[in-house]
């Protein structure tokens, strides 16, 4: 019975053996199939990973190709954009509907757009290499004017939809020289250059031009005639002592289009005007310690502040924007002093008397006003009666700049009309009317001493006035025995006695130094310009902004300059004597 028993067991073992041995054969059949799939799987991840690099090797082939590419279209539209600066005009100040951009005016329908006031490039995208001046070219013709469109009045900062200012989308000559092609006889020709009788003496003299020195290309200037900052150039007259230094202060960014730009009185603050609101910064530390924001305007839309001006006493800032209302600040407590409505278009340009008692105001509906700060009320409106007629209707003759004479006696105004008029503070009877230019006036300026009067054009030049005949008929003197007559109409006594040529494109400002020594302008071509009014030439020709310089201003006691540009950015300048 052992021996049975222990089969039986030995039995039992081998059972269990062979039973374990299956399992195993299972279990080792599952194992090498489970590592069939690993190595599979682990193939397949690599062969993903290997794919991926290969991916990632082309992409970055492709980026590379297209910032190459990208760098290639972005010359070759800087280059293209050099050589048709003219083919874009500026905005007018007739608000179709809407406001400034950044390139300068070529809007139809928004003054100040930002049709024309796009940024040719976003501030931050900008070429680090400084923008040469623009080829002069001839004016391109525009196409037909549309008649459901008034002219709009700024300059072409560009669109401002990240763009540009108001101005006409046809210039006054062109429409000219459209009636007069359809007609024998037009019903207006422009005045004769001006040759008027010799008023009485004054400091600046009537000269022969000479050859103006060619800013254009600024790397042929030797080293001694050049300033080089970190992203701007100085390029003095090689032709002209070199008398002024010049560098970069401070840069202010904005979040828009920097429409203008004025000095208090004593020169410690500079306020800025843009979409919704205006800012006053600290001259010396750049800080801005001022925004102005009026919480009534609706949020929605745009509402650019076309211009700005401080008081005498620096303690209020009057505003005037496209709602067409002229706003007047108490900067201490940033609300509102007073608030002057009668203007039926944009509100354009913005001056105050040197005894703070009054403001004069230029707007797109074709006035001027002048209004008292204590009462609130309009003493005048200066009308512009001699609207000039073309075959698709009246020119558009909207006021863009006003100024006001510094013994506060005449209102000068520019026009789009290509007029200059200048009127009596006391009476409001028009006293000049001022024909030269070829285009649209933008900016106009008195000189210290209240006897000249400096126009800028979008014909690309300047213009000097002799108001000597002027102010001797206002203040009771012995003015020329003659007035100046253009077919027959008696026009005042001024005459025109130099003309600044030298900008590649539109004239947008222009300021003049308080010594009268010098005389500052900004152009389309976004070059600043210091001229000397005795010679007509050049002194030095100051390049930084990457657009329209829309806006100057010289601080009282000449030795700081502002600018405001399309590029969002406003700059302020030391402009000193050069130390010998």
């Amino acid at each position: 019975m052992s021996n049975s028993r222990l089969s039986e067991l030995l039995d039992i073992v081998k059972q269990e053996f062979d039973s374990i041995s299956s399992n195993g054969v299972m279990i080792k059949e599952q194992r090498d199939e489970f590592e069939n799939k690993l190595s599979a799987q682990i193939n397949e991840i690599n062969t993903l990973k290997q794919s991926f690099l290969d991916l990632k090797n082309l992409h970055t082939d492709i980026v590379n190709s297209y910032q190459e590419e990208i760098s290639r279209l972005r010359l070759e539209l800087d280059n293209r954009q050099s050589n048709s600066n003219n083919s874009t005009r500026p905005p007018t100040p007739n608000k179709s509907n809407q406001l400034p951009p950044p390139s300068l005016f070529s809007n139809q329908q928004k003054p100040f757009q930002q049709r024309e006031f796009q940024r040719e490039q976003q501030p931050q995208q900008q070429p680090q290499q400084l923008q040469q001046p623009q080829q002069p070219q001839q004016p391109q013709q525009h196409p037909q004017h549309s008649s459901q469109s008034p002219l709009p009045i700024n300059t072409q900062l560009h669109s401002i939809k990240r763009s540009q200012s108001p101005y006409p989308s046809h210039s006054v000559q062109q429409q000219q020289q459209q009636h007069s092609q359809q007609q024998p006889q037009p019903l207006h020709h422009l005045p004769p250059p001006d040759h008027p009788p010799q008023p009485p003496q004054n400091s600046l003299k009537p000269i022969n031009h000479s050859i103006q020195t060619d800013f254009t290309d600024v790397d042929s200037f030797p080293n001694e005639f050049r300033k080089d900052g970190s992203d701007w150039l100085a390029i003095y007259n090689p032709q002209l002592k070199r008398n002024m230094d010049v560098s970069l202060i401070h840069n202010l960014v904005h979040e828009s289009v920097v429409c203008c730009v004025r000095f208090s009185t004593d020169g410690q603050f500079l306020a800025t005007g843009c979409n919704k609101t205006a800012q006053i910064y600290d001259t010396k530390t750049g800080a801005k310690v001022s925004v102005l924001v009026d919480d009534n305007v609706p949020i929605k839309g745009d509402l650019y502040i076309r211009s700005v001006c401080f008081s005498p006493d620096s303690k209020f800032l009057a505003t005037g924007a496209e709602d067409k209302q002229i706003r007047v600040w108490d900067i201490q407590k940033k609300k509102i002093k007073s608030l002057f409505t009668g203007h039926n278009q944009e509100i354009y340009s913005l001056d105050f008397s040197s005894d703070g008692k009054f403001i004069a105001s230029g707007s797109g509906d074709k006035t001027a006003r002048l209004w008292d700060v204590e009462s609130n009320t309009c003493l005048h409106t200066f009308d512009i009666q001699d609207i000039i007629m073309c075959d698709t209707g009246p020119i558009d003759s909207g006021v863009t700049s006003v100024a006001i004479s510094p013994d506060n006696r005449m209102v000068a105004a520019g026009s789009l009309d290509t007029k200059v008029r200048v009127w009596d503070v006391k009476t409001g009877n028009q006293l000049e009317r001022l024909t030269g230019h070829k285009d649209s006036v933008y900016s106009v300026a008195f000189s210290p001493d209240g006897k000249s009067l400096i126009s800028g054009s979008l014909d690309r030049t300047l213009k000097i006035w002799d108001l000597s005949g002027t102010t001797s008929a206002i203040n009771g003197g012995n003015p020329p025995p003659v007035k100046n007559e253009i077919n027959g109409e008696k026009t005042g006594y001024a005459v025109c006695i130099n003309t600044l040529v030298g900008h590649k494109d539109y004239v947008l400002s222009v300021a003049v130094s308080p010594d009268g020594k010098y005389i500052v302008s900004g152009s389309k071509d976004r070059g600043v310009q210091f001229w000397d009014p005795n010679t007509a030439q050049t002194q030095l020709m100051l390049q930084g902004h990457k657009n329209s310089v829309i806006s100057i201003d010289l601080s009282a006691r000449g030795q700081l300059l502002a600018t405001g540009s399309g590029d969002y950015h406003a700059r302020i300048w030391s402009c000193t004597p050069e130390q010998s």
